[in-house]
């Protein structure tokens, strides 16, 4: 099991590399926020002293400007994120109807023009632990050219789909989960790709992805209800912790994917990976955002879980 030495960039040899979009969720009526699965995941492991590199793509506008100086300010290493001069930094709206948000996901932005040369070239200084992948850097050609230059070099990859109609396609994802080692997806997820099968019965449905497509381990979320590991000879469910306050549900699977990554390349058991991971992520629905930047936080968990 590979792990992540607490050194700099410069010097630690093996890092997380997170690839897609870094976009900022805009609430109706109310705060832009800093977000994007691969972004917030990106955040998380560096609040957990785990220096990934983002690869992703900002417009040279106010927003791009902004999102950079906040990377540097949490200590992250930027240099993974290009500059677009011709397209925004991306945005999503999102409207929220109480735990229920819709998101309008707008065309061609910044991170949809990742250039894959670009991409490759930050690679060479150091080894790639792990490759996170989010699946809406494939809706546009040129980023999904960068996503499949990366993912030929072979480093291991943990596919987390987030399939946003119109913005997904079913033999894109079937081919993320070829690829895949590691798999994340959500309960209405499941029930998009596998309908019958998940109608049928969902763990039957999971198990079924897990062994046609050779996965080490997939992971279901389910919202209030938790979550599901599944392994070749394992099978664990658990709740998350009763919350304090509901304040926002917006990024609590990233926070899991997040402590699931830090699991995997610490070497803990699954059953350390469940517990710990559905822990922050309920936290994280305890505020505003799907990120935090209270470093306090982050080490508060760094100390319980010994790291």
């Amino acid at each position: 099991m590979v792990t992540i030495s607490d050194a700099q960039p410069e010097t630690s040899p093996d890092r997380p590399v997170i690839f897609g979009e870094v976009l900022y969720d805009c609430f109706a009526g109310g705060p832009e926020v800093l977000g994007g699965a691969p972004f917030n995941v990106a955040w998380h492991l560096q609040g957990f002293g785990q220096q990934p590199l983002l690869i992703s793509r900002v417009g040279r506008d106010a927003h791009g400007d902004a999102l950079l100086a906040q990377m540097r300010s949490w200590g992250m290493d930027t240099r993974g994120v290009q500059r677009d001069p011709e397209h925004p930094t991306g945005r999503v709206e999102i409207v929220q109807d109480g735990s229920h948000h819709s998101f309008d996901i707008l065309p061609d932005q910044a991170y949809d023009h990742i250039d894959a040369d670009t991409a490759c070239e930050q690679l060479l200084e150091f080894n790639v632990a792990l490759l996170y992948i989010g699946s809406l850097a494939r809706r546009h050609p040129v980023s999904c050219r960068a996503m499949e230059a990366l993912q030929a070099q072979g480093h291991p990859a943990f596919v987390d789909i987030n399939l946003r109609a119109p913005w997904w396609d079913e033999a894109g994802v079937r081919a993320l989960l070829r690829q895949a080692r590691w798999f994340k997806l959500n309960d209405e997820e499941l029930r998009q790709l596998e309908p019958a099968a998940a109608a049928a019965g969902e763990i039957a449905a999971a198990r079924a992805l897990l062994e046609q497509n050779g996965l080490e381990l997939l992971i279901l979320t389910r919202g209030a209800d938790g979550a599901l590991l599944l392994s070749r000879d394992a099978q664990l469910e658990g709740r998350p912790p009763e919350l304090e306050r509901l304040v926002d549900t917006v990024g609590a699977g990233d926070a899991f994917s997040a402590v699931a990554i830090l699991g995997l390349l610490r070497g803990w058991t699954l059953e350390q990976i469940l517990e710990r991971a559905l822990t922050f992520a309920a936290r994280i629905t305890e505020q505003r955002g799907a990120t935090a930047a209270d470093q306090a936080l982050y080490q508060h968990y760094c100390e319980q879980w010994g790291l």
